[in-house]
């Protein structure tokens, strides 16, 4: 995780990325679907994202996902 601190270098990030894989307009269709008031990312997260993988799973998915985009973690983020 990273520190209150950094929310504009994080926010950069996630821009950055999601506008190289989705492109400039599904970015946008994602940011509006993300602030719709019918998107519970908390209910979603718990039905979708990580289902059925341990913590050490995720991280090592999250540190083979670093390596592989050349992607050093961002200033005191730690992996589960």
């Amino acid at each position: 995780m990273t520190n209150s601190g950094n929310t504009s270098a994080i926010l950069n990030a996630g821009m950055f990325y999601l506008k190289e894989k989705l492109g400039v307009i599904d970015t946008e269709v994602f940011i509006t679907a993300i602030r719709s008031d019918r998107f519970d990312y908390t209910e979603w997260r718990k039905e979708n994202l990580f289902k059925g993988m341990s913590a050490k799973e995720i991280n090592e998915a999250a540190a083979e996902f670093c390596d592989k985009n050349h992607r050093p973690p961002l200033k005191n983020e730690k992996l589960i």
